[in-house]
């Protein structure tokens, strides 16, 4: 059984400001403690196998670029020479098809507020 965009995007998007939310009040137990026993399982055994020792060699990575000055530099360099490949990556972020599928969506669901950011900050 294929897994529809829409329960994708749903799960993926929208329960994720759920269990952020649980686990800022209340920490990883706290969080545990409120969703289903399903949701718990999946947890403890799948995000073990998403969430692995390669996910914390590719963070030190990271963290080892932006310690060294490397990522400023990079950074620096894009600012630079006019933002050529950070406008790119962001476009092709607006055009994944999560965005089309959350859009039609958020449509659906009148108790979430609707804003329209094109050209301002989003101010949360």
């Amino acid at each position: 059984m294929a897994i529809r965009p829409e329960m994708a995007y749903f799960e993926c998007l929208h329960e994720l400001k759920l269990i952020v939310d649980l686990m800022n009040e209340s920490g990883i137990a706290g969080m545990r403690f409120s969703i289903s026993e399903t949701a718990k399982w999946g947890d403890v055994t799948i995000g073990p196998k998403i969430i692995d020792a390669s996910v914390k060699k590719r963070m030190k990575a990271a963290l080892k670029d932006i310690q060294s000055g490397k990522f400023a530099r990079e950074w620096i360099k894009e600012y630079e020479s006019g933002y050529k490949r950070y406008n790119s990556l962001l476009k092709a972020g607006e055009k994944h098809p999560i965005e089309k599928t959350g859009t039609r969506l958020r449509a659906l669901m009148p108790w979430i507020k609707k804003k329209n950011i094109r050209g301002a900050q989003a101010a949360y």
